[in-house]
C-alpha cells in the first residue's frame, strides 16, 4: 500500500528578521545536519536538540525517493547511513551503491537510520560520536523535519530557521527527476518564500543556483556552495567564484557563498595560517559567508581547539555565520564574545 504524506499547512510563522547586508549582520548559528556532533545526523532527534541548543538555522540535506517525496539525506546513497544493504541486499546499482532513488518512502521507512559508517570497514566515521545500532532513528521527510521545527518554534518560543540544501539536481534530472521543482513549493507552502522569511536555499551547483532564481522564480534567500577543491561538482573548474569579479556575478542571482573552511584561513597549522581576502571581497559584493564545516573532532588543521578556531573565523575574519556539527559549543562562545 502506497504511503501517503499528509501535508499539514503551518501555522503564521513568527517574525524572524534576516540581515541581508554582511558586514552588519549578526553572525548566525547553522547546525550541520542538526547536532549531529552528539546524534545520528539528520535524524530528527539530532534537529531537536540543534533546536534546544540554540542554533539559528537548522539544515536540511534533500534527495529523492522513488515516488518523488523530499527526504532528508546527505548522500543520494543509503548504504552509509542506515541498514539498507541488511534490508535489501539485493538492490544495489552496477556501482554497489543503494540509492535513495531507487527506494519508495515506504520502503525508505523500513530502514534504520544509524551514525554514519566507512561501508569498507563498517565502523564509524567520528568513533566518539553516538554508537552505530544503538536506539532507532529513522530518515525523515522534508515535510515531517519542516512540521517539528515549526511547532518547537512555536512551543519553545523561539524560531529556528530552516537550511536545505538540493542535492545533486543536475543528477537527479538526468535520472528523470527534477527535484528543484519539487521541493520550493512545498517551502513555499510552509512560509518559506521570501527574503524576510527564515529559509536559506543553498546548491553546489552554480548553474543550478541560477535556474532556482530564475526559470523557478524562487525570491528568498540563495547560496552557492563551493567545493574546497575550487572544481564544480562535475569537475570543472570553478576558480571564477573565488575572485571578486566572480562574486560580483553571483551577486546578482544569490544572497551569500558557502566556502570550505579552508577557504577563509589557508595554512596546515598555527604557524603558517593566514586569513586570506575572501570574506573582505564577498562583503564587497554584498554577499554573505557561511563556511562549513567546524567540528570539535575533526578540527581544521590550522587551530588546535574550537575556541581558537572561532576567534579566527569571527574576530580576524569576520564571516557572517558557520556551520557545525557542536552548535551548542559556537552558540556559547558567541554569547560570551557578545557581552564584551
Amino acid at each position: 500500500m502506497k504511503l501517503i504524506v499528509r501535508t499539514i499547512l503551518p501555522a503564521l510563522l513568527l517574525a524572524l528578521a534576516v540581515p541581508m547586508v554582511a558586514q552588519t549582520s549578526r553572525p548566525v548559528v547553522i547546525a550541520h545536519r542538526g547536532a549531529s556532533g552528539y546524534l545520528p545526523e539528520h535524524t530528527l532527534e539530532a534537529k531537536v536538540l540543534a533546536h534546544q541548543m540554540g542554533a539559528d538555522f537548522l539544515e536540511q540535506d534533500v534527495v529523492l525517493t522513488k515516488d518523488d517525496v523530499p527526504v532528508v539525506m546527505h548522500d543520494i546513497q543509503l548504504e552509509t547511513i542506515s541498514d539498507v544493504a541488511q534490508r535489501f541486499p539485493d538492490r544495489k546499482r552496477n556501482d554497489g551503491h543503494y540509492y535513495a532513488l531507487d527506494f519508495t518512502l515506504a520502503e525508505i521507512k523500513e530502514l534504520h537510520a544509524n551514525e554514519r559508517i566507512n561501508p569498507k570497514t563498517g565502523r564509524a566515521v567520528y568513533p566518539n560520536r553516538f554508537p552505530p545500532g544503538r536506539s532507532s532513528f529513522q530518515i525523515p521527510t522534508l515535510e515531517e523535519e519542516l512540521q517539528l521545527i515549526q511547532g518547537l518554534n512555536k512551543t519553545r518560543g523561539r524560531v529556528a530557521g530552516i537550511y536545505p540544501e538540493i542535492k545533486q539536481p543536475g543528477w537527479h534530472r538526468k535520472q528523470g527527476h527534477d527535484i528543484s521543482r519539487i521541493v520550493l513549493p512545498i517551502l513555499r507552502r510552509y512560509g518559506y518564500a521570501t527574503k524576510q522569511d527564515p529559509c536559506w536555499v543553498q546548491c553546489f551547483e552554480a548553474d543550478e543556483v541560477q535556474r532556482i532564481q530564475t526559470e523557478l522564480g524562487w525570491e528568498g534567500l540563495l547560496l552557492l556552495l563551493l567545493q574546497a577543491n575550487r572544481k564544480n561538482p562535475d569537475g570543472s573548474d570553478a576558480e571564477k567564484w573565488f575572485t571578486p569579479a566572480g562574486m560580483a556575478e553571483l551577486a546578482k542571482v544569490a544572497d551569500g557563498v558557502g566556502p570550505a573552511l579552508g577557504t577563509i584561513v589557508s595554512g596546515t597549522s598555527k604557524a603558517d595560517r593566514k586569513v586570506t581576502d575572501f570574506v573582505q571581497n564577498a562583503h564587497a559584493a554584498k554577499l554573505v559567508v557561511h563556511p562549513y564545516t567546524l567540528r570539535a573532532d575533526d578540527l581544521p588543521k590550522f587551530a588546535d581547539s574550537m575556541d581558537d578556531s572561532l576567534e579566527l573565523l569571527f574576530t580576524e575574519a569576520r564571516i557572517d555565520g558557520l556551520f557545525t556539527d557542536y552548535p551548542d559549543v559556537v552558540v556559547k562562545w558567541l554569547g560570551a564574545h557578545e557581552k564584551h
